[in-house]
């Protein structure tokens, strides 16, 4: 290596080879002496990365085989492991088949099972079907024979029979309930043909001084259905008016099988508007419309007991008896404009009804129109309202717009 050594003060440099001096100024002996320290310093630099450079050779080298050896070692760990878990696998797959092959038998069995309960149990159906068909084909068969010797025995019976068929079956309802319903009364045939007609049956009931305060003439008509020429209630309603006043009764009721597909008689129907005080029932309401009566005939009790109270202290029969006849025909004149009245009331009430119904569902209608306009007038502006009218909008300006301060 090559050295400048400074001889004298005034910067002079030797030269190795030829030992002769030169002198120079300071600027150009600091810039040889930068250039020797900076070759030395690359010198020595390329020296050490060299001997850097080997030893990380050398350690990637050492590392790179430290690193096949581990990975030769974990390689055969994880192709031990491998090896195991495939035996392991291949001992859960022989598992699972076993499994696999048991649960499949069991369905099998199972279903086999299940297949023959159900034929068992389809055979049994069909042979309750089968029973039970011919069970009801029997029980039709028996209904229908009973049916048609019904309708042999209406034809057989005479008119006369089928009315006392039915009557009977209003004296049986009639004395189920003597008892309990009408211990005073009185129910029996009308036996009393001095008139020229009589009735089929009359009801009289009497309170506990013994006073009649309700009398019933009753009419029972039925007839067959294959009766060729129809008869109608209205046909029977003048004999049994007759009747009542001949027994002197003061209601009048035919009980009726007549004009069975008729909607005007399906429960009890007042006819006074034809006859007074009559009334016709079907068998069903016998013993309602007698109850009825009654309940409304016991406000009468009081003064019947003392007209009857009169009679026996020898006053004037005979005007008594027509004040009584007075009363009754007041009496149902009275029953007539109350159920008059009830009707209409009824009549009204449903009326009434029918038009708050009505207002309420304008009422409905008048809230939404209400509501549509609110939102309406909710929505409306000045600018909605001066849309296409320059002058309103001109207008509504200067009035919005700030005043502006007078020129002085």
């Amino acid at each position: 290596m090559t050295q400048i050594t400074p001889t004298t003060a005034s910067n002079e440099i030797k030269c190795p080879h030829c030992d002769t001096l030169f002198t120079i100024d300071e600027a150009k002996y600091a810039d040889i002496v930068q250039q020797v320290r900076t070759t030395e310093f690359e010198g020595e630099l390329h020296a050490r990365l060299a001997v850097a450079e080997q030893t990380k050779q050398a350690e990637i080298a050492l590392a790179v085989a430290n690193t096949e050896q581990q990975a030769l070692k974990v390689s055969a760990t994880k192709d031990s492991q491998i090896q195991q878990l495939k035996s392991e696998l291949k001992s859960a797959a022989t598992n699972q088949e076993l499994a696999v092959a048991k649960a499949i038998s069991a369905a099998t069995e199972n279903l086999n099972e299940a297949r023959s309960k159900l034929h068992l149990q389809a055979a049994e159906q069909k042979v309750k079907e089968v029973a039970l068909t011919q069970s009801h084909t029997k029980e039709l068969a028996l209904k229908d024979e009973l049916i048609d010797r019904y309708k042999d025995m209406k034809a057989k019976l005479s008119v006369k029979l089928l009315g006392e068929t039915l009557e009977q079956h209003c004296e049986v309802e009639f004395n189920r309930m003597r008892s309990l319903a009408f211990p005073n009364a009185e129910f029996g045939k009308d036996n009393d043909t001095s008139g020229g007609t009589k009735g089929d049956y009359v009801f009289r009931d009497y309170s506990e001084d013994d006073v009649q305060y309700l009398s019933i003439m009753f009419e029972m008509k039925n007839q067959s259905d294959l009766t060729a020429s129809k008869k109608k209630n209205i046909d029977f309603l003048a004999k049994l008016d007759k009747d009542r006043n001949d027994k002197g009764c003061e209601y009048a009721v035919l009980v009726s099988m007549l004009e069975e597909d008729s909607d005007l008689y399906t429960g009890v129907t007042d006819v006074s508007h034809l006859y007074p005080k009559m009334f016709v029932v079907r068998p069903q309401f016998f013993l309602a419309i007698i109850g009825l009566l009654r309940n409304a005939a016991l406000n009468t009790i009081m003064v019947k007991a003392e007209l009857e109270q009169v009679k026996k202290q020898n006053i004037d029969i005979t005007d008594f008896e027509s004040e009584l006849d007075g009363f009754k025909a007041a009496f149902g004149r009275n029953y007539q404009l109350a159920k008059g009245k009830f009707d209409a009331a009824i009549k009204e009430i449903d009326n009434a009804i029918a038009r708050l119904q009505k207002v309420r569902g304008e009422l409905l209608g008048s809230e939404n129109h209400l509501r549509l306009a609110n939102d309406k007038a909710a929505a409306l502006t000045v600018k909605k309202l001066t849309k296409g009218n320059p002058t309103m909008a001109a207008k509504f300006a200067k009035l919005n717009a700030p005043e502006q301060p007078d020129a002085a």
